[in-house]
């Protein structure tokens, strides 16, 4: 087995990490500065001055060159600490965009209690517009960082290259979940399980090597630089102390993947107690204060929604209306939280008695047994109404059943009830929320994904929702519907 010229890849990957925490860091600064001073020359002018210390507010004069100054050195140092620039967290999940708003929060709130203690006579409008420009400003070059890296982790660059260690059926899922996601960051280039059948992974041209007691020289040998334990007999935690020594500090990295899958970050907490890494997974709720945050949020948003959209919705349903003979509106019955079916609204894109002619359709293309159907080439679809469902217009009746209370903004698709009669026992916990106009399946692939990975997708949602993640999937749908790869069910 070979060690140099893997180490030295590997430290070629921490290298490339530490490059990319250094161009992040440089564009803050650059926000920073083009935010701060730019709000600084429009609001108070470039050479005003801030007085106030202590004592007479004539004592000491303050430059608001150097308060912008000041505040941009705090503001990186806030982003430093509140770890936004780890390559842990750069490109994916929501950890990244939430240190950066906590650190703008706290750093706000500790010039107000400077200024206050000191009686620093600071222009208010100054500092309440820099900050929260400066955070949408930042989150705006995070995001758009966040697509170049994904792009490259896509074409396998950029991403830290893993040796899988752990029984066959562990190493094979973890695996295929990285595969699923490489804008996480983690490119599988061998595994290392007790025995097998073959020299690849299941399902995949991942190289296998058997037998755990080398799996620090196959790591170097395979030009790993992390190395994932999934589970296996015979690594115990000896064996797993000894391979974390072994490792290049700094250079090589150890992943412990405990067998869970599709549990979000904030339900998991670390607790080290005697010695054990213990991980506390805190049950999913579907009560409390949470849900009446998200009705609050769903009634807000989706009143500011229809206010401005009403133009839109008057010109649509006359569109409709005057384009073939029919109802503007097609009402379905769907169901809902806890099984409670309810009429959704649409606007009506297909001709009228569509719903008759669906059985034989799905018949002639071999779906009828396959929930999340889709007929190819639908001809019952009318020619304005094929335009509305290409952007999602046909959705915005649905505002409506989000104010009534029987839909939500963000959930789990709807689904019809010979839809949920096919549901086993797993699927039917996408019932214990609120359905949604739109939900991360759709974001995630809209209607070209298989039913079993909707159903997954979907599962994570309910397990895992925020008013942060409904947020960002609220963002992800408006991108999908103004760059439409598809059409949405």
């Amino acid at each position: 087995m070979r060690a140099t010229g893997p180490i030295a890849r590997a430290t070629s990957t921490t290298e490339w990490a530490s490059q990319l925490a250094a161009r992040v860091r440089i564009t803050d600064l650059l926000v920073l500065l083009w935010v701060v001073f730019g709000v600084q020359i429009g609001w108070v002018g470039l050479d005003r001055t801030a007085s106030g210390f202590s004592g007479s507010r004539g004592d000491i004069t303050i430059s608001y060159t150097v308060v912008s100054l000041v505040i941009v050195a705090a503001w990186m140092l806030a982003l430093e600490l509140f770890d936004t620039r780890s390559p842990r967290v750069l490109g994916v999940g929501t950890q990244e965009y939430r240190g950066i708003a906590d650190g703008a929060v706290r750093l706000f709130g500790l010039v107000a209690i400077v200024a206050f203690l000191f009686k620093i006579d600071v222009a208010r409008g100054y500092i309440l517009i820099a900050f929260p420009l400066g955070v949408l400003v930042l989150l705006l070059s995070r995001w758009t960082w966040r697509q170049w890296l994904g792009m490259m982790r896509r074409r396998g660059q950029l991403a830290s290259r893993v040796l899988l260690v752990g029984s066959e059926a562990t190493v094979t899922t973890i695996a295929r979940e990285f595969a699923r996601m490489p804008e996480a960051g983690y490119r599988v280039v061998g595994a290392c399980v007790p025995a097998g059948a073959g020299d690849v992974l299941p399902g995949t041209r991942i190289p296998v090597v058997h037998g755990l007691a080398n799996s620090l020289a196959v790591m170097r040998d395979f030009g790993a630089d992390t190395v994932v334990i999934t589970s296996s007999d015979e690594l115990g935690p000896e064996q797993v102390k000894r391979l974390s020594w072994g490792l290049t500090p700094g250079a090589e990295h150890l992943v412990v993947a405990p067998s869970l899958i599709d549990i979000g970050g904030p339900r998991i907490r670390t607790r080290p107690v005697a010695g054990l890494p213990l991980m506390h997974v805190e049950t999913p709720k579907f009560e409390g204060r949470k849900l009446v945050a998200k009705r609050i949020f769903d009634l807000v948003v989706g009143f500011g929604i229809v206010a401005v959209l009403s133009p839109l919705l008057a010109v649509v349903a006359i569109t409709v209306k005057l384009s073939s003979p029919g109802p503007v509106l097609f009402r379905q019955q769907r169901i809902g939280k806890n099984g409670k079916p309810f009429e959704m609204y649409k606007f009506r894109s297909m001709v009228v008695g569509a719903d008759a002619q669906l059985a034989q359709l799905l018949a002639e293309q071999g779906t009828g047994e396959v929930p999340l159907f889709k007929v190819a080439n639908d001809p019952r679809i009318t020619p304005i109404g094929r335009f509305i469902r290409k952007y999602s217009l046909d959705e915005l009746p649905q505002l409506f059943n989000v104010l009534g209370g029987s839909m939500s903004l963000v959930g789990p698709r709807p689904q019809v009830p010979a839809e949920v009669e096919l549901y086993d026992r797993g699927a039917h916990r996408r019932l214990l929320v609120q359905p949604g106009m739109t939900g991360l399946w759709q974001v995630s692939g809209r209607s070209m994904l298989s039913w079993e990975d909707a159903i997954r997708i979907d599962l994570f949602y309910v397990e895992n929702w925020s008013l942060t993640g409904d947020l960002m999937i609220m963002l992800r749908t408006a991108r999908a519907v103004f760059l439409p790869a598809g059409s949405a069910i």
